[in-house]
């Protein structure tokens, strides 16, 4: 297309249909779009301005051609380009751009390939940038990596040259607007109403609880259900990067990290805020992810009356979550022996709930792990409800059951304090079976 005016040709190919959106946008661009407007007013604006400029251009596209190039002009100016069908999308619950040409999806537990694309690299930076910029972040060859969110609560990852070899990159982890419960997560298997009866007297009885797991096995929506089991009259203090945790309780100060600004000042990093809190009278201390040297003062929290608290942390198995910690109480810079870190472990974490993806794309509740204290210089770990699996049907589906092992933790005298005097049934106990052996031996 040489020019807007020109007549149409019978056949409309994808270059033109690029270039009249090009045309479209670089016209709007130059005007001043919307300036405090509400966002429903400001695309009111940029549609009638759109209809204008599109008027001026003599074009008569077919009306869903029409539709499809001022929604990709809309996206353009106001979302964020290519990617914002895919946002709007509430089965897709991550967005991963690896470059131009090469954007996946995750749907229902599976990762698929689209047929979405980038103008360019720079097209893909210009999306980063209006994502950053109005949360007061930056993101250039010195700061190529950047933390953000969404305004609706996702959570954004960008990388972009030099540290990104191939090209920009964003991954958006998706908020969803509909907050799971324990009965969804029931529903789905995720977990057994008898685990969910044990978590409710565990949280409610102020222990300390670490979920672990892997990246994108659902630690965020389990530590949300679980916070959602603490009393109304509990002060809360949440600590996080990007603030995702949706809890319903009036008495919360939420906490969020800071990156620092163009002239590397401002920055508040997660252990600041956990340090500060325990100045705030919490009573419950809730840290959406320990990955730094702030694992020893939320340890430190848990071993100094501030019961209750709960975490996620990044590991593959309970075993693993406790070697993981005390990697990062080390990265704390406070010279600790191990010994003494394994020992500060045992003292304050009571419980390891560990959620798993598994081979299907389902999210489980693999492993309910209590620390029963020290055995030399190793942590004692006693599952409590474990997950076996026991075949994967010929369409892929994992197969398995979620079911207490038989033994009661040692804090059940903690529980029974609390008001919770749980049934022998939760943890595997057969009361018939017990009767019958009783009266043989009378």
């Amino acid at each position: 297309m040489n020019s807007p005016n020109q007549p149409q040709s019978s056949t409309i190919r994808n270059t033109d249909i690029e270039k009249i959106k090009s045309y479209l946008i670089n016209a709007l661009s130059r005007e001043s779009v919307g300036v405090g407007l509400s966002e429903e007013e400001r695309r009111q604006d940029i549609l009638q301005r759109l209809n204008d400029a599109y008027s001026k251009t003599g074009l008569n596209l077919p009306t869903s051609l029409r539709s499809q190039v001022f929604r990709d002009v809309l996206d353009e100016l106001i979302g964020y380009g290519p990617i914002q069908p895919l946002l709007e999308d509430s089965d897709i619950t991550e967005v991963m751009v690896n470059g131009p040409n090469l954007v996946y999806i995750e749907k229902n537990g599976k990762i698929t390939k689209t047929n979405v694309v980038f103008e360019s690299d720079e097209h893909v930076i210009r999306v980063i940038e209006r994502i950053v910029l109005p949360l007061g972040r930056r993101i250039d060859a010195d700061s190529p990596t950047v933390d953000a969110r969404l305004p609706d609560g996702s959570r954004v990852n960008a990388v972009i040259p030099p540290v990104a070899i191939d090209g920009p990159s964003i991954t958006i982890r998706k908020f969803s607007s509909d907050k799971l419960g324990v009965n969804q997560l029931i529903s789905f298997g995720s977990i057994t109403r008898s685990m969910v009866e044990f978590l409710q007297a565990c949280v409610a009885a102020k222990l300390n609880i670490i979920i672990s797991g892997g990246t994108g096995s659902g630690k965020t929506t389990l530590l949300n259900v679980l916070s959602s089991l603490i009393p109304e009259s509990d002060r809360i203090v949440t600590i996080e990067d990007a603030a995702e945790l949706q809890l319903q309780q009036e008495h919360i100060v939420r906490l969020e990290t800071q990156s620092a600004d163009l002239d590397g000042q401002g920055q508040v990093t997660t252990r600041d805020l956990v340090r500060n809190s325990l100045r705030m009278r919490p009573d419950r201390i809730i840290v959406g992810e320990v990955r730094g040297g702030e694992a020893l003062d939320m340890l430190q929290a848990m071993n100094t009356g501030h019961d209750g608290s709960l975490t996620t942390l990044h590991a593959n198995s309970p075993r693993d979550a406790i070697a993981r910690l005390e990697t990062l109480t080390l990265m704390s810079e406070v010279d600790l022996p191990a010994d003494v870190v394994r020992r500060q472990i045992a003292a304050a974490v009571d419980l390891i709930v560990h959620q798993a993806r598994l081979r299907d794309g389902s999210r489980k509740v693999t492993a309910i792990t209590e620390l029963a204290g020290m055995e030399g210089d190793t942590v004692v770990l006693t599952d409590i409800f474990k997950y076996e699996q026991t075949s994967i049907t010929k369409d892929g589906k994992v197969e398995g059951e979620l079911k207490p092992t038989g033994i009661r933790p040692l804090f059940s005298p903690a529980l029974e304090i609390a008001g919770f005097k749980l049934k022998p049934e939760i943890f595997g106990a057969n009361i018939a079976e017990i009767l019958k052996t009783n009266r043989r031996r009378r």
